[in-house]
């Protein structure tokens, strides 16, 4: 009986294999397993203990443990994951030191808690990445093994079993974390418990309690258990004679040895080799295991890849050629109209700072006007109203006018005398401007497209991106949104940040993906000289822009209604472009959840109810699209690939550099 060699995937620090198990005799790996029963039912047997395993169920055998598996079912399908200790170690010290437990009890749905999910997630990830084998997947095991190594330290360590609430006590969970480590590597040497109490700065009697309560065991007990399970593989895989075997583990006579061994596994130490050590040979031939191709157990897990992005990604990578010296097909229109809101928002410093930096990046042409004449401006001085006050209306008239943003004056319900008014004075102030046009202008002249005017929560999240790129580029409807999310009265908060109002900014003043999806839009040029599934290419004065996003509408139910939103996946494009005639400057623009998503930062931050001034600064000013830029020198095909993440889009301007 020895040891068993395990094979890592080639520069993997795992191994994956799928089997149906009717005997798998005893043995020890040096590497930690899980595993997972995909169907039908086994018994692994660890140390002294025997655990039934069902469909769905997991064990965890931790390294060098001597475990057995055995099975009445010979339809039993078994997922086995092996992990190299030596990997996690390289993120945490203590990794070899750590041992990992499942609840294997008998009672029914003992492994129905969200961190056995999770755990069943991550290795079905793992799985589909090895199987699979699309771009990168060896970065992407090994950043799920740590990840799911993370969520085993957390979640399944082994004093969260022996000791009552340890897991809310780091103090206490290292304290008793160290004895054990302790034990562990010394249990062959004379160890005391008054030694282990003054390490600790403990009395011998409180540290004994303690143990017993959080271990279950004694002092003793705990280490003459570790001594007796250790010395099964000396049983097993050496002829020392069971008195040496019982020197090498620690016990001071081989009669305290042969008495905590029957204690523990209800036979002697002769009994137990006599039972279970076998030649090579015959351990080989004891075995019965069938393994099969890892890619049949797919099927097992496609409930725990459903929501993973990758998943059924068929490594295709979509071919785009765009010829430069193609002529125009269509024209094409940056966004050019934008809900201000009312009016006496645009009294505030805020929100003038907020459109400054809209016309900045984006520079709208029109601005919805609503409230011009509204009680908030204050435009009447005298009861009688024969006194029309302007003040607060030129002020905004003459913002908007440094912003080069034409107004659309909202009349309605309006009485004709302060209509008149109105163009009386400010034709004499702004006498190269057409006034009436600001009043009798309609929305409807820009052909815009309304989404309906409710709170979503869809609106503050990535959605809003390909809804919006979708619309323009595909549909040809020019939605238009608010400049900032409006909170009135009737509305219920549960934050002070995200309640899904239509604004590209929120109210604190945050911009959302929505705002990035328009900043992109308007770096588009003028003329279009190719369109097609996910992509448009335009041209300006300054060169060429190719746009690449997720040719997917998103429908209106899933934004304003409950239906779920179609799942995305990523796309990978390869680019050739032809006749460049001189050299570019590449600018890159990526935008997806990683990169312009406030709402998903907000998300990582735990949903803070209420953003504090440094998190505020933090949110402001790192979250945007990601920007690279290069030189792209004249070539007779230049070639780029991109990635377009899920729910995101990528930019490329390619503007002219003249030698």
């Amino acid at each position: 009986m020895r040891k068993e060699h395990v094979e890592y995937i080639k520069d993997l620090p795992i191994n994956i294999a799928l089997a149906t198990i009717i005997e798998y005799p005893i043995h020890w790996k040096d590497c930690i397993q899980i595993v997972f029963v995909l169907k039908g039912t086994i018994e692994v047997s660890i140390d002294n203990e025997t655990f039934p395993l069902e469909e769905k169920e997991l064990e965890i055998i931790n390294a060098n443990e001597v475990y057995s598996i055995r099975s009445q079912d010979p339809a039993n399908i078994v997922l086995i994951l092996s992990i190299d200790p030596g990997f996690f170690e390289k993120y945490y010290t203590d990794a070899r030191e750590v041992f990992f437990y499942t609840n294997s009890a008998a009672e029914e749905n003992a492994q129905e808690e969200e961190k056995y999910y999770e755990l069943r997630k991550y290795i079905s990830i793992l799985l589909y990445e090895a199987v699979a084998k699309i771009d990168d997947y060896e970065d992407k095991i090994e950043e799920y093994l740590l990840k799911m190594m993370y969520h085993l330290l957390n979640h399944f360590h082994y004093l969260f079993y022996e000791g009552e609430g340890l897991e809310d006590d780091d103090e206490q969970l290292e304290r008793y974390h160290r004895i054990v480590k302790y034990l562990s590597n010394n249990y062959m040497n004379k160890v005391s418990l008054q030694e282990l109490a003054h390490k600790e700065y403990l009395s011998s009697q409180y540290l004994s309690y303690k143990i017993k309560n959080t271990l279950g065991y004694g002092f003793n007990e705990y280490l003459n258990q570790i001594r007796v399970e250790e010395s099964t593989k000396l049983l097993l895989s050496t002829d020392k004679n069971i008195s040496e075997i019982s020197e090498d583990v620690g016990f001071s006579h081989v009669r305290y040895y042969n008495k905590h061994f029957k204690i523990h596994y209800n036979c002697t130490p002769m009994q137990y080799r006599k039972k279970y050590k076998v030649s090579d040979k015959e351990l080989e031939n004891m075995a019965q295991l069938t393994y099969f191709d890892s890619n049949a157990a797919i099927p097992y897990l496609t409930h725990y890849l459903e929501d993973y992005d990758r998943y059924n990604y068929d490594n295709r990578i979509i071919k785009i050629d765009i010829d430069l010296d193609r002529e125009c097909i269509d024209e094409y229109k940056q966004p050019d109209l934008i809900d201000l809101g009312d009016s006496y928002l645009l009294l505030e410093e805020e929100n003038r700072r907020i459109l400054e930096e809209i016309q900045r990046e984006i520079k709208f042409s029109h601005g919805l006007v609503n409230g011009l004449f509204s009680e908030d401006m204050d435009i009447f001085r005298d009861t009688n109203h024969k006194f029309i006050n302007w003040t607060r209306v030129e002020t905004i008239l003459d913002f908007l006018k440094t912003l080069d943003l034409i107004p659309i004056i909202n009349t309605e319900e309006v009485e004709q005398y302060i209509i008149d008014d109105f163009i009386h004075y400010f034709s004499n102030i702004y006498e190269e401007d057409d006034i009436e046009e600001w009043l009798n202008a309609k929305a409807e002249d820009f052909k815009p497209y309304f989404p309906p005017n409710r709170l979503s929560a869809m609106q503050d999240t990535i959605l809003m991106v390909p809804y919006i790129l979708y619309n323009y580029i595909h549909l040809k409807n020019r939605v238009v949104l608010h400049m900032t999310d409006e909170i009135s009265k009737d509305i219920i908060l549960c934050n002070d940040t995200f309640f899904g109002g239509a604004g590209i900014f929120t109210s604190n003043c945050l911009k959302k993906p929505s705002y990035y999806a328009y900043m992109l839009l308007s770096l588009l040029g003028d003329e279009v000289i190719a369109k097609g599934d996910g992509y448009i290419v335009t041209k300006s004065e300054y060169g060429y822009q190719i746009m690449l996003f997720n040719p997917t509408e998103i429908a209106e139910d899933v934004l304003y209604g409950n239906k779920p939103a179609d799942k995305m996946k990523e796309r990978k494009v390869s680019l050739n472009i032809l006749n460049m005639k001189h050299d570019f400057q590449v600018t890159k623009y990526t935008l997806d959840r990683s990169f312009g998503s406030v709402y998903d930062k907000w998300l990582a931050l735990n949903k803070p109810e209420r953003l504090d001034n440094d998190n505020w600064e933090l949110l402001k000013e790192y979250v945007h699209p990601d920007i690279s830029f290069y030189y792209g020198k004249n070539s007779i095909v230049y070639h780029t690939v991109a990635t377009i993440k899920p729910y995101g889009a990528v930019l490329f301007l390619l503007n002219n550099v003249l030698n």
